[in-house]
C-alpha cells in the first residue's frame, strides 16, 4: 500500500461527521501537492485549505526583519486560523478557509459550504504548534533535510525573491533557522500521527507512526 493509500485508509477510519487533517513539514516538503493529491483520491467530502492563505499583513510579518522568531511568530494569523478550524470541526456549515491575499498583500476572506459529514485538509507550515496541534484527527510531518529544501526553494522561489542569491540568503536568515526554531520548541515529529520522508517527491516513505 503505498503512502496515499495508508493516509486515505487512515482518515476513512476516522470516526465522527467532521474529521482534520494536518500535513506539515518544511518549506519546499511537498506539503500542497501531497494533501492536493490526497483529496483527489478522497473524493468530493473533502476541503482544503491551507496556511499560505492566513498570513499576516507585510508590515507585520517584516517588523522584526530576516530572522527565525519573524517566521515563527509572524508570519500567521494563528488565532484566524484557529477559529477557522474550530467552527469546521463544531460544525458550521461553511468554514473560511482564506484571510490575506499574499500577492497583494490585500484582505481577501473566502468562505466555501461544506457538507455535514466532510474532511478538512489543511496544509502548511508551524501546524502542530501548540496552538493549533489539538485540533488535528490526523497529523502527518513530511520530512527533507536542509540541503533537499534549499535545492527545491532555488526553483521554486527564483520569481518570487528575484535571483538565487536572494533566495539562499532569504532562506539561510530565515527560512530553514526558522523551521530549526520550530522544531526545537514544539517537536513535530514527535506530535505527528505519521512522519514521512519526501526527499524523494515520487517516492514519498512513511518513516514513523505514532503507534510504532
Amino acid at each position: 500500500m503505498d503512502v496515499l493509500e495508508t493516509l486515505a485508509v487512515r482518515i476513512r477510519a476516522l470516526t465522527g461527521p467532521r474529521s482534520l487533517v494536518a500535513v506539515d513539514g518544511p518549506d519546499a516538503a511537498g506539503k500542497t501537492t501531497l494533501a492536493d493529491d490526497l483529496a483527489d483520491l478522497l473524493g468530493s467530502a473533502v476541503t482544503r485549505l491551507s496556511v499560505d492563505d492566513f498570513h499576516h499583513p507585510a508590515e507585520r510579518r517584516r517588523a522584526r526583519g530576516l530572522t527565525p522568531e519573524s517566521y515563527l511568530e509572524d508570519s500567521f494569523d494563528v488565532a484566524a486560523l484557529a477559529a477557522s478550524l474550530r467552527g469546521f470541526a463544531a460544525g458550521d456549515p461553511s468554514v473560511v478557509v482564506g484571510i490575506r491575499d499574499l500577492d497583494t498583500d490585500q484582505p481577501r476572506r473566502t468562505e466555501l459550504k461544506v457538507p455535514p459529514r466532510s474532511v478538512l485538509i489543511v496544509d502548511g507550515v508551524f501546524l502542530l504548534r501548540p496552538e493549533l496541534a489539538p485540533f488535528w484527527d490526523l497529523a502527518c510531518y513530511l520530512h527533507v533535510p536542509e540541503r533537499v529544501t534549499l535545492q527545491r526553494a532555488l526553483r521554486r522561489d527564483l520569481d518570487r525573491f528575484g535571483d538565487a542569491a536572494e533566495v539562499e540568503r532569504r532562506y539561510r536568515l530565515k527560512y530553514l533557522p526558522g523551521q530549526a526554531l520550530y522544531r526545537a520548541r514544539h517537536d513535530p515529529l514527535a506530535g505527528a500521527d505519521l512522519v514521512i520522508d519526501t526527499a524523494e517527491p515520487h517516492r514519498p516513505k512513511i518513516i514513523r507512526t505514532r503507534d510504532g
